[in-house]
């Protein structure tokens, strides 16, 4: 639960005034629904022993019921403006929430970013904050503003009816609830866990069933992957059932502590009254105030359900929002081009004996060198180290006379641009997709950056850069879809271009033209390949082998 205060203080203090006034209104609606209840039942009361005295015709029955019309219509508008403002709050919270996750996993380290990037950990992301979308208006406001009722029933109980009854109300509820609460927390916060990993897995297993099913038909799996899909969805309904009847049981017990306390106070009302220290009248208020304050403890039944979903969000969120940033320094580059490596040494994350050690090597503007190596030499990480995704062990990366790590980010994005093995098209029209690398770019350098990469006649008879791709590019081949990424990449004309496996899934002829076209497009860059092919040796100044 410690997650859950953490996430709880995170959002009070960027939005306590919303959560207060939204609390303050819930208050009113709670405090005006007794009120209401309670005079409705003296009213009723003193107006019988009235009668009964034979004094009816002198009781005055117009103020007691103007104050109750005008309680009705004050709990109706303090209903109203709550809900309102509990809307208000709640999208204030996420206002608070939302933005510090999203700006912490943008700074993140690149290899967190790419598993942040999976479908997986997507789901799970969107998940999470919809869990804790309810912490606001499910779980605080209900609790403060009942809180608030059971104090202001108290006071008003205790100077009303005296405070044998007043205790018995206020605790009777107050003790009962928490007792109820708990015991539904206890039992229902493990099975909201499971629940919300149920719930992942059927989204992830329905992604890989609609993402792979052409290979699924191809390999006779597709139904065994939908049978996958059933279990998982039957799973989750069983824990959701589980869940449904801790929920009916709170439900209950809820009210039968109503009755409990509702008993009580007939009880002890009653022998007040017969002992006349009590008037029959103020035994009734005191009855139907005590049943009203049943709704100041009612929202606890669905926080109890929720609140094993909304902790463990809480943990996975803290966590996310404690790991560290991706730092870069504020220097500003010294102009000039090129990469200079001295001396360098790269692990995995996590440690290990390293991928490159002692490596030195210069690629200078208008250069093309090439890594070759097998693999899980250290070619792709050498990449990310240079482009200031990978931290560096030993030894120093210069790019234009300036460490990596002293660069400022945006100069560094803007003087060096990596297109990594597996590159992510988005949807959208191929003219989106080129202006994510360059926003300025008029419809004239896009063709001639489609050109460089020879895409340009696919491109055309497909209707041209208004041709439109769903997710992941799908509507290209993958070596079109490969080219369109090394297009975008060179429309942001860096300084320095890095390149993994660019070629793959090329014939040879087309290969070559794409290298020729690059370093035509980018005749002052330098630019380093890692491959593992023959065409990019064949077109670069130099070839670095590493081992």
């Amino acid at each position: 639960m410690n997650a859950l205060w953490s996430i709880l203080h995170l959002i009070l203090a960027g939005q306590r005034k919303a959560i207060l006034r939204a609390a303050a209104l819930a208050f009113l609606v709670l405090a005006a629904g007794a009120a209401l209840l309670g005079l409705s039942g003296w009213f009723v009361g003193a107006a019988a022993t009235a009668g009964l005295a034979g004094a009816g015709t002198a009781f005055d029955a117009f103020r007691p019921a103007a104050v109750l019309r005008t309680l009705a219509l004050g709990r109706a508008a303090a209903r109203y403006g709550e809900r309102l403002l509990a809307h208000d709050a709640t999208l204030r919270a996420l206002g608070t929430l939302r933005p510090r996750l999203l700006a912490r996993y943008l700074a993140a380290p690149y290899q967190r970013m790419v598993r942040i990037r999976d479908d997986e950990a997507a789901n799970r992301l969107i998940a999470d904050i919809e869990a804790l979308d309810g912490v606001a208006g499910r779980l605080v406001l209900p609790v403060v503003a009942g809180l608030a009722a059971l104090v202001a029933a108290l006071l008003a109980l205790w100077f009303l009816v005296g405070p044998g009854l007043a205790l018995w109300t206020v605790l009777g509820w107050g003790l009962g609830a928490a007792v109820i609460f708990g015991l539904a927390v206890r039992g229902a916060a493990p099975v909201a866990r499971r629940t919300e990993a149920a719930v992942e897995a059927v989204q992830s297993r329905l992604v890989d069933l609609i993402r792979a099913r052409r290979e699924l038909a191809v390999y006779g799996r597709l139904f065994d992957q939908w049978e996958a899909v059933e279990t998982a969805e039957s799973r989750r309904l069983a824990l959701r059932g589980w869940l449904d009847r801790v929920d009916r049981r709170t439900g209950a017990a809820l009210s039968a502590l109503g009755a409990l306390v509702g008993g009580g106070v007939l009880a002890i009302g009653i022998a007040a009254a017969q002992a006349g220290r009590l008037a029959p009248a103020m035994v009734v208020l005191a009855f139907l105030a005590a049943l009203a304050l049943g709704e100041a403890v009612l929202p606890l039944r669905r926080a109890a359900a929720e609140l094993g979903r909304m902790a463990e969000a809480a943990r996975r969120v803290r966590h996310d929002l404690a790991q560290p940033e991706a730092t870069l320094g504020r220097a500003v580059a010294t102009g000039r081009r090129g990469i200079a490596i001295h001396d360098l040494s790269l692990s995995r994350p996590g440690g290990g004996a390293p991928l490159v050690s002692g490596l030195s090597l210069t690629v200078e503007a208008g250069e093309t060198v090439v890594l070759t190596g097998p693999s899980g030499s250290g070619k792709s990480t050498l990449m990310l180290a240079i482009a200031g995704l990978h931290p560096v062990g030993e030894g120093s990366i210069l790019i234009g006379g300036l460490a990596v790590g002293d660069w400022n980010e945006d100069d560094l994005r803007a003087s060096v641009t990596l297109v990594p093995q597996a590159s992510v098209l988005m949807a959208g029209t191929v003219a989106e997709a080129l202006r994510a690398g360059a926003p300025e770019a008029d419809d004239a350098t896009l063709w001639e950056a489609l050109e460089a990469v020879r895409l340009d006649r696919a491109v055309g008879r497909r209707g041209g850069t208004g041709l439109r791709l769903v997710h992941r590019g799908s509507g290209l081949a993958p070596g079109e879809a490969r080219r369109l990424a090394l297009a975008r990449a060179i429309l942001r004309r860096p300084a320095v271009l890095l390149l993994d496996e660019p070629t793959a899934g090329l014939d040879e002829p087309t290969a070559r033209a794409v290298l020729k076209g690059i370093r035509a497009f980018l005749p002052e860059t330098a630019i380093l390949i890692a491959s593992h092919g023959h065409v990019e040796g064949a077109a670069a100044d130099r070839v670095v082998a590493l081992r």
